[in-house]
């Protein structure tokens, strides 16, 4: 996936609002970018810390950047904007790149399924079982090298675990897929002390039949793909 406009650099001032970021551009001038990202961000959002933006000039739009990357050091990148993740996932679907989902003939965006809820993705193919996908963005690092998923309490991710524990129960294929937004990480596991609530129902769903998968991200100024399957904890 190619950004509208390559990214510019910048150093961030401070974030407000949850979807506000003031930010200084490379030559002085202070702008206000936005930040597609409700979650806790832990240790992305630092006065000071090099950030990268998107430019846009459409009229439509309130503000002329979006906040994309958060520089880590060492050349590595962490994405913010949890928005793309569906986007990256959906891109890798259509491509054949996951390979635990391949061989499917549609796929749905935003299947009404559960309580009131609506599946990130539904695959369906004639004689096999339906797959109902769901994304999660991954922003959090443990050492020394860990993505960890959530990083804040989350009822709404709790909430989604129930409701794919139901679907393996009733046959159907329930899928938790991790994309962990960072070039940093080599392996995935749950960030259990930060929602215990969340780390039950997931042991609940994967003992039901839940299946687990991750992939990590390449990213560049110019772009952000799928990268590579990222080893799963097991619990």
């Amino acid at each position: 996936m190619k950004f509208s406009s390559p990214l510019i650099r910048a150093t961030l001032i401070r974030r407000y609002k949850r979807f506000l970021a003031d930010c200084r551009l490379e030559d002085g001038r202070e702008v206000v970018a936005h930040c597609a990202n409700t979650g806790a961000m832990t240790g992305l959002k630092q006065e000071g810390q090099g950030i990268w933006l998107e430019p846009n000039d459409d009229p439509k739009r309130k503000l002329n950047y979006s906040w994309k990357f958060v520089e880590l050091g060492d050349g590595h990148f962490a994405g913010i904007d949890t928005g793309l993740a569906n986007r990256l996932v959906r891109e890798a679907l259509d491509a054949g790149r996951i390979k635990e989902l391949t061989g499917y003939d549609n796929i749905r965006a935003e299947a009404k399924y559960g309580q009131n809820s609506r599946i990130d993705f539904l695959l369906t193919a004639d004689g096999r079982p339906d797959a109902y996908v769901e994304v999660k963005s991954v922003t959090l690092k443990g050492e020394p090298d860990w993505a960890e998923f959530p990083d804040t309490v989350t009822v709404r991710g709790t909430k989604h675990l129930g409701e794919l524990t139901e679907m393996a129960a009733q046959g159907h294929r329930a899928v938790m897929l991790y994309l962990v937004q960072r070039t940093d990480c080599a392996r995935f596991r749950l960030a259990e002390a930060l929602d215990p609530a969340y780390a039950a129902a997931y042991k609940q769903a994967r003992a039901a039949g839940v299946e687990a998968i991750c992939y990590t991200c390449d990213m560049s100024p110019t772009g952000i793909s799928l990268g590579t399957a990222l080893p799963v904890e097991q619990f």
